[in-house]
């Protein structure tokens, strides 16, 4: 008896305004077209998605989706979510309550060099090892040396100085994918569980835009890609 396949959302929320970055989300990134595109394109050329949900305020994505991407579902953040202080699992929240799957993955247009192949290994990964991990978060390891804010070495000995690729590693979340179901968001408001796998992402691929120079380092990057 073959197995239904898990229905699949992909939830990529947005803003119209961007403190930082002004317009970022549309705003033409490497090839000419707008940043968030590349993110939406790679989405649906992975292969394991089954419907991509934007939220957003934006009239500009609004219009460029009904015009490129009219299977895209486009939902009106509601006045109560506005403004950069909204906590995005508010977001999420609203996005699962409104449209229907067996999980949900969450990703960013500020993610424009993730590849399709990664996704859907990210996908493939969580659904074989589903329920042990109870979701899945990306991460880029990290190996260098760690102080705190009173300069204490958290993961070396100053006296007994290895070389940085031999210490252990330390793992940052990189916000590049979240893979969860309705339960966990709905009962401890938050994407990632209480047994979640860490999905390691090479740093290059990796690469968020929160500040004007990682737009330009993104683009450099793409452009040599």
């Amino acid at each position: 008896m073959t197995a239904v396949k898990p229905r699949i959302a992909a939830l990529m929320p947005m803003r119209h305004n961007s403190e930082r970055v002004p317009g970022k989300n549309y705003r033409a990134f490497g090839d000419g077209l707008p940043l968030f595109h590349h993110t939406l394109d790679v989405l649906l050329a992975s292969g394991r998605v089954d419907v991509v949900v934007i939220d957003t305020d934006s009239p500009t994505i609004k219009e460029q989706c009904a015009e490129k991407y009219p299977d895209v579902i486009v939902l009106d953040r509601p006045s109560h979510l506005l403004g950069g202080m909204t906590p995005m699992n508010d977001i999420l929240i609203h996005d699962v309550e409104t449209v229907e799957a067996d999980f949900y993955l969450q990703t960013h247009s500020t993610n424009p060099l993730l590849k399709p192949e990664t996704v859907a290994k990210a996908i493939d990964t969580f659904l074989a090892n589903y329920p042990i991990y109870d979701t899945l978060f990306s991460v880029t390891k990290v190996q260098t040396r760690f102080y705190d804010s009173l300069a204490r070495a958290i993961n070396h000995n100053p006296n007994i100085l290895i070389r940085t690729q031999d210490l252990p590693p330390f793992y940052e979340e990189n916000s590049c994918l979240y893979i969860f179901g309705k339960e966990t968001l709905l009962k401890d408001h938050t994407r990632i569980g209480r047994r979640p796998f860490m999905f390691e992402i090479d740093r290059h691929e990796a690469v968020d835009i929160d500040e004007e120079i990682d737009f330009r380092v993104a683009e450099e990057i793409f452009r040599l890609r």
